[in-house]
């Protein structure tokens, strides 16, 4: 009993929580410049002093909540970096993991180009490489092994994974919802245009 009480967020962690999950909806809704202190304290249903009790700035706060969200993102799309399988395989278990989150989780990923210009060196630099190691870096790992395998032809693999992850980002959104419906039609989408193309198939019989 004693260690599950233990486990227990405290009271101070949970309104840090709250805190976060109000400025994640308030950010992916509007721009970073747009989102004011007093709009998150009142969505988290705090005082601006106990924001600033727990966040020192704004910018403490966004990149907390962005950090803590690629190094979410990074364990989850890890585990298909590790599985067994084809290129294909765990790349259809990484874009699956991506469109399966939550619409929100998936925007916030969207947030780092949309919000960059933002922020200037160190900060800027630490936000990129982030998301750098959150989703390109392992896209780009599964298909430097598909090359190395022969199921890819032989190719940059970091641009091949940047022509991947905007592939993916095609598929989401309200346009896409009424194409496609579902997440293994927007999958069979995505997996069929990087790994056939484009182009269509001659029938049967003709040269």
């Amino acid at each position: 009993m004693t260690q599950k009480i233990a486990e227990l967020p405290t009271r101070s962690e949970a309104t840090a929580a709250r805190i976060v999950a109000a400025a994640r909806g308030l950010f992916v809704a509007s721009t970073y410049a747009d989102v004011t202190t007093e709009m998150i304290a009142r969505a988290a249903e705090v005082t601006k002093g106990g924001l600033y009790h727990h966040f020192a700035s704004k910018e403490q706060l966004y990149f907390s909540m962005m950090l803590e969200d690629f190094e979410r993102k990074r364990r989850l799309f890890g585990q298909a970096v590790c599985a067994s399988g084809t290129c294909r395989d765990r790349l259809a278990r990484l874009t699956r993991d991506f469109l399966e989150l939550p619409d929100e989780e998936r925007e916030l990923a969207r947030l780092v180009r949309r919000d960059i210009n933002t922020f200037t060196g160190e900060k800027r630099d630490r936000l990129v490489r982030a998301y750098q190691q959150a989703l390109p870096e392992q896209v780009e790992s599964i298909i430097r092994d598909g090359i190395e395998d022969g199921e890819l032809a032989r190719g940059d693999a970091r641009i091949l994974s940047w022509s991947f992850v905007a592939l993916v980002e095609v598929v989401i959104g309200e346009y896409a919802d009424r194409v496609f419906g579902s997440t293994e039609a927007r999958l069979d989408h995505v997996l069929g245009l990087f790994f056939e193309g484009a182009a269509a198939k001659p029938l049967k019989g003709t040269v």
